[in-house]
């Protein structure tokens, strides 16, 4: 009996890579190929590609090389080693021309390629490229200034390899405790990680060790305008123009920052400025319009959205941004020319999924069904594909709230948070309704509408800690929290939910009462309750199959991962309503579930009884809602400035023959 193993590829792999490095480059060919027949995973055939290419182009084969490197870039045409190894190849064999596009090529999907910068800085020399050669030569000169551990850290980030990256990075700090670049560079797998208090904290601390470090200063404003944290944001912003009054980016940057706390009017006057100043740049023209939409001026934000894709036809930003007015239709015209640019191989990621949903909507109001579905479920694949999104780890966190959110939990640690009766969260699937729940309460003269808040999610993800930012093999164990919420200290709760009246105070105008309708907060109620005791909780709810289809074709900015597969969305309708009504059971009373469709049948009827729960008096005005001249920044922001119509609850009956995983998962017949 043969008990032999097979050695892992990783160990065929590391043999060819030795081979290569001891200069036995024939011997490194013929183990490629055998191996090539050996592998199955795309990726291990990506990696054969490329040490085979090397291997040949060192033995001098260069037709053999480019023939092995386009092989590989037809499996993965944003490998930037590729690129750089096709560069090398066409200089071998003298083709000038072809060898700059692709260390170009190279440099754009990788910055920290010192080999492409060195060759780019000779080939723009030789063309008297000269403001191309001080670019590349102070970008080489950057990266050179950078210790050894973190150019690596730098390469490992665009390639994506994000946690072998902020491990050395880690390392590298533990070593080098007050190493700013360093600390910034941590920061920024951190934000690409989504461990946002990680990297605040990071370059906050960065920026007490040196304030005048104007890159930490942008990452940190940055950062502060993803999450929302907009007048926190205003003071950085404004550091910065004292520092750089002419910066266009920072110009750009402050009328964001005005747009989110609200002053739309000052932020389309900063945009128009710069738009003035620099009329050729599409993001301008994409941010104005989301200003002008954000304040109800739909038919300028159209025309600002077309000027963005009219100056880069490749603009999947632009298309989507009008798709995702919900009112736009799109032209015989504009359909061609998103057919055309989704289709283009060498078009980012992002622009091709944006094209997709924009077509998919196109189609819908066509009526071509089948068209819109193959569109949407295009985009869908591809946004899956690149975020690593993994159902089991939802459900997970649902099976841990049910187990460590007890009756005994409440009963024990009740009337320790914040007696302050202030929020009202709104929470469910996003595309429910909540925006229409918002805009009815935000209606009521005691109310302010604010907008989706990350608070809750921040401070439960500083009680989760850093297990769940781990590899997937580790994935399977528990998280601090919620276990935890049983064993903190019980003064805790009390500054948690103080923190969270103080941290929101900047969203609220004068009101008593505001709402934050982030939809995820569903996951953490009990913590909520905790912190919190006397806030009033509404659950948004939607019939399953509409509120499902309706996540699957919208694409949105961030956090909701979930959405891009029918099975996927459908276990996570079904884990949100096995948390709910684990809630009910656990907290009889605390959470109000509104039906969206009862909202559509009995507009007054739900009105009433959702005033009622929030103890307020009823105000025509919140029947009204359609009238409230409010900041609305979600996607449904043209359909609640509208009367309520019935319409689109069974819209997703046109697309029930292309459903048929969706409707297993839920088990609807």
């Amino acid at each position: 009996m043969n008990n032999t193993t097979v050695p892992p590829i990783e160990t065929h792999l590391k043999s060819i890579q030795t081979l290569i490095q001891t200069a036995k480059f024939s011997e490194a060919i013929a183990q490629s190929k055998a191996l090539q027949q050996q592998v199955t995973e795309q990726q291990d055939h990506i990696e054969l590609w490329y040490l085979m290419a090397i291997a040949q182009r060192y033995s001098k084969e260069f037709t053999q090389a480019l023939t092995s490197i386009n092989a590989l870039l037809k499996l993965d045409a944003l490998h930037s080693r590729a690129n750089q190894e096709q560069g090398y190849t066409y200089l071998a064999l003298n083709k000038v021309k072809q060898a700059k596009l692709s260390f170009e090529k190279a440099v754009q999907l990788n910055p920290s390629l010192v080999g492409s910068w060195h060759e780019l800085i000779q080939l723009y020399r030789q063309d008297s490229q000269q403001e191309q050669v001080q670019k590349a030569a102070n970008h080489l000169e950057k990266l050179k200034k950078l210790p050894p551990a973190l150019l690596a850290v730098t390469e490992l980030m665009y390639e994506g390899k994000l946690l072998k990256a902020e491990q050395i990075c880690r390392h590298f700090l533990q070593n080098n405790k007050r190493h700013v670049d360093g600390m910034c560079l941590l920061a920024e797998i951190g934000m690409e990680l989504k461990v946002y208090d990680d990297a605040e904290f990071l370059l906050a601390s960065a920026l007490e060790l040196a304030p005048d470090h104007i890159h930490a200063r942008s990452q940190y404003l940055n950062l502060l305008i993803r999450l929302g944290k907009y007048k926190a944001a205003e003071q950085q912003v404004e550091t910065l123009l004292l520092t750089q009054p002419d910066n266009l980016s920072y110009k750009i940057a402050k009328a964001n920052t005005l747009t989110g706390l609200g002053k739309i009017e000052q932020a389309i006057t900063l945009f128009e400025q710069a738009i003035r100043q620099d009329s050729k740049i599409p993001g301008f023209y994409l941010q104005l319009g989301h200003a002008l939409k954000a304040q109800g001026d739909i038919k300028k934000a159209v025309a600002a959205y077309q000027k963005a894709y009219q100056l880069n036809p490749s603009y999947g930003d632009a298309f989507w941004s009008l798709a995702n007015t919900k009112t736009y239709r799109f032209s015989d015209e504009e359909i061609t020319k998103m057919q055309h640019q989704r289709t283009d191989e060498n078009l980012a990621i992002t622009d091709k999924v944006q094209l997709h949903f924009a077509t998919g909507k196109a189609f819908e109001d066509r009526e071509d069904y089948q068209q819109a579905f193959e569109a949407y479920q295009q985009g869908n694949e591809l946004q899956h594909a690149s975020n690593g999104f993994d159902i089991n780890k939802i459900e997970q966190q649902v099976a841990e709230q049910i187990k460590y959110c007890t009756h005994e939990l409440f009963e024990v640690r009740r009337n320790l948070g914040l007696n302050s009766p202030d929020p009202i969260f709104i929470v469910g699937l996003p595309r429910a309704g909540s925006t229409l729940l918002e805009q009815i309460l935000a209606s009521h003269s005691q109310v302010d509408g604010t907008m989706e808040l990350h608070n809750i999610l921040g401070l439960a993800s500083r009680l989760r800690g850093r297990e769940n930012n781990k590899n997937d093999q580790e994935s399977h164990k528990e998280s601090q929290y919620p276990k935890n919420l049983a064993e903190i200290n019980p003064t805790y709760f009390k500054r948690f939910g103080q923190q969270f009246i103080d941290e929101t105070r900047v969203y609220r105008e004068q009101a008593p009462l505001f709402i934050d309708k982030m939809p995820n907060n569903f996951l953490h109620i009990g913590l909520i309750k905790l912190i919190l005791p006397n806030a009033k909780i509404i659950d948004a709810r939607r019939q399953p199959m509409a509120c499902c289809f309706s996540g699957f074709k919208q694409l949105f900015a961030e956090g909701q991962d979930f959405s891009y597969r029918l099975e996927d969305i459908g276990r996570y309708y079904l884990a949100y309503l096995k948390l709910m009504a684990h809630w009910q059971q656990v907290l009889p009373g605390f959470v109000l579930t509104v039906n969206h469709e009862d909202v559509v049948d009995d507009l007054e009827k739900q009105v009433r009884r959702i005033l009622d729960f929030c103890g307020l008096s009823f105000e025509q005005s919140c029947v009204d809602f359609h009238k409230t001249k409010r900041t609305i920044k979600t996607p449904s922001s043209e359909q609640v400035r509208q009367p309520i119509y019935k319409s689109a609850t069974e819209q997703w009956r046109h697309f029930e023959p292309y459903l048929a995983p969706l409707k297993k998962v839920l088990n609807i017949e």
